[in-house]
């Protein structure tokens, strides 16, 4: 019975340290979605381009761990608003098939790209000495790397929230969520708005990616890898929404950490299955808006 109850409270934490990672990446995804209505299926690609920013800023140049990440998420959000601004932009009256073969072109750039500049092998993780070890708590030793992603994506969800609930930004991106026409009748520039979220989304993406290079590695095929998942716990969370994909996230990391802990033989299987079983359940998702 001990040894069971110290598998669950293992389970949990690395479920919920991943889940936390899930919902970083794919949350942007889920506003940017909802706001624009944009297939962007290249969202991972951001993710991938966060990790490689931490991962080379420490390793080439000795950047430190918390620089690298500030690195991660504006680095990527600069480069998020040129490409929204260049190329995504010029499709939001496109139909999906043209968004959808436009992103995974994206996917299928970036990746011969990552592949040219970085090789195909794992990007190594150069953790600072204060991450490293264990952390101490209820008598148990948990990985003090997960205890910080848990406590840092904590508080980065919670500032995020506050920003869309309860700040003059947050309150546009709402009206132009539900209603986009009647906010640019009310003298909302949702072409700025989009702009910026898309940065926001992306810099989310690429902080993800950058704080889970040690639990998703960095490689070139990151994008088509995880792709499924990222859009698993938009669909599931529902396009709009905030609280959605974070309950999605963490359902996701905690079964897909259990699958793999006690049925590795089946991979992913039971994550799959539960999807589809939800989306017949609720098409909108948990918390999506029912059409």
């Amino acid at each position: 019975m001990q040894e069971l109850l110290a598998q669950l409270v293992s389970v949990l934490f690395h479920g919920i340290a991943y889940g936390m990672i899930l919902y970083v990446i794919s949350v942007g995804l889920s506003v940017t979605m909802g706001l624009m209505g944009f297939a962007n299926l290249a969202h991972g690609v951001f993710a991938m381009a966060g990790g490689y920013i931490l991962t080379s800023s420490i390793s080439r140049f000795g950047v430190p761990f918390p620089l690298a990440l500030v690195l991660a998420f504006f680095g990527v959000a600069i480069a998020g608003i040129i490409l929204e601004r260049l190329l995504y932009s010029k499709l939001y009256t496109a139909g999906e098939l043209e968004q959808v073969l436009f992103t995974i072109g994206l996917i299928f750039i970036a990746v011969a790209v990552a592949r040219m500049i970085f090789g195909t092998l794992q990007q190594p993780v150069v953790l600072p000495e204060y991450l490293k070890g264990q952390f101490g708590l209820l008598g148990r030793d948990f990985p003090a790397y997960r205890v910080f992603i848990i406590l840092f994506s904590a508080v980065m969800i919670a500032v995020l929230w506050f920003g869309v609930e309860r700040t003059r930004w947050g309150a546009m991106v709402r009206a132009a969520v539900d209603n986009r026409v009647m906010a640019q009748s009310v003298g909302i520039n949702t072409s700025k708005l989009f702009t910026l979220t898309f940065a926001l989304g992306s810099g989310l993406a690429g902080l993800g990616g950058a704080l889970g290079a040690e639990i998703i590695s960095v490689q070139p095929t990151y994008p088509f890898e995880h792709l499924v998942y990222f859009l698993i716990v938009v669909s599931i969370g529902g396009l709009g929404s905030l609280r959605g994909p974070f309950v999605a996230a963490l359902l996701i990391g905690m079964g897909d950490t259990a699958c793999k802990y006690w049925l590795p033989q089946f991979g992913a299987f039971f994550v799959y299955a539960a999807t589809i079983g939800l989306l017949l359940w609720r098409p909108a998702g948990l918390f999506g808006r029912k059409s």
